[in-house]
């Protein structure tokens, strides 16, 4: 086949995913090697993002695209780690222009644009849409151990934690067990990171509310009463219907105090959910949302909020 119909071209199309199809797929399709390279000329309808792997476009190809095509043209065995991969897992960070990725400790690659890292100890990958990516720990690693700039590898290493994707624990048992260029300065930026273990429930919870129909509560806010008394602390606050939600428990009621009474009392609306069950997003939605309903249905009490600097401290 040297030229494409709308129907071939459709089929194509059916076949491909994210608009990506290697060469060898588009030759079993029927095309010959100069028919695709004609269309991938400057100003054909298509463009080779890498030696293997065409985009079914002209158009500039998207980060998933990319991500696709540099897969497909590595091979099986090929795994996407550093940031685009703590993306994948809801981390949300302005990714790098080369895209990070491991293959087998056999494979012999170079490219121009990636950073392709053979390993001999490859994680179990995790899909996402058809991608295979690199589980957070690992992920996480690997970015930060390429990362010069300093308040970013503490972003790339606190962010992880904090969006509840893995522990502190996790992070540095990875740094004996993959890539060893530039652990070092990994290990000792995890050591000055032991607090920010706190306010995981916090990062969870705020990516948990993306899937809740409500309005964006403030976040870390101290309830007062109508002196200007603290009375409480809430991890989220809707405040024109004084409603509060707490992650986790705080450490003065794990002794036996009952804390959260004083905004009851003081007529807030409070949901409480522990850490563990974050990971029941519809049940935790309904109980928001019926909160919500029922924080609104009232009249408001005479409490106000003030922002905390930092986040409040719970199991």
């Amino acid at each position: 086949m040297t030229r494409l119909n709308n129907l071939a071209l459709a089929e194509l199309r059916t076949i491909a995913r994210d608009n990506i199809l290697t060469v060898d797929e588009l030759r079993t399709a029927g095309l010959s090697s100069s028919a695709i390279s004609n269309r991938c000329r400057p100003g054909g309808p298509w463009r080779r993002l890498f030696t293997s792997t065409v985009l079914l476009s002209n158009t500039e190809p998207t980060r998933s695209q990319l991500l696709r095509a540099a897969v497909a043209h590595l091979g099986p065995g090929t795994i996407i780690t550093g940031i685009d991969s703590l993306n994948a897992h809801g981390v949300g960070l302005p990714p790098p222009s080369p895209i990070h990725l491991l293959v087998p400790a056999h494979r012999r690659a170079v490219h121009a644009g990636l950073i392709i890292e053979r390993s001999s100890k490859l994680p179990e990958p995790v899909w996402f849409n058809g991608l295979p990516y690199a589980p957070p720990a690992r992920a996480a690693v690997d970015a930060a151990r390429r990362e010069p700039d300093e308040d970013r590898h503490r972003d790339v290493l606190s962010r992880t934690v904090y969006f509840g994707l893995c522990g502190l624990d996790e992070l540095t048992a990875e740094t004996f067990s993959g890539g060893q260029r530039g652990v070092a300065g990994v290990r000792t930026m995890l050591r000055h990171l032991n607090g920010t273990a706190c306010t995981q429930g916090n990062g969870q919870a705020k990516l948990l509310l993306r899937y809740v129909p409500l309005p964006p509560p403030q976040w870390n806010v101290t309830v007062c009463d109508t002196a200007g008394h603290g009375i409480g602390q809430v991890d989220a606050w809707w405040d024109d219907i004084a409603l509060g939600w707490q992650v986790g428990v705080p450490p003065n009621e794990r002794r036996g105090h009952l804390g959260y009474l004083a905004m009851t009392a003081a007529g807030v609306v409070l949901v409480r959910t522990a850490h563990e069950k974050l990971s029941d997003i519809p049940s935790v939605a309904r109980q928001l949302v019926s909160a919500f309903a029922a924080a609104a249905a009232r009249r408001r009490p005479p409490v106000r909020a003030v922002t905390r600097l930092r986040p409040r401290v719970a199991s």
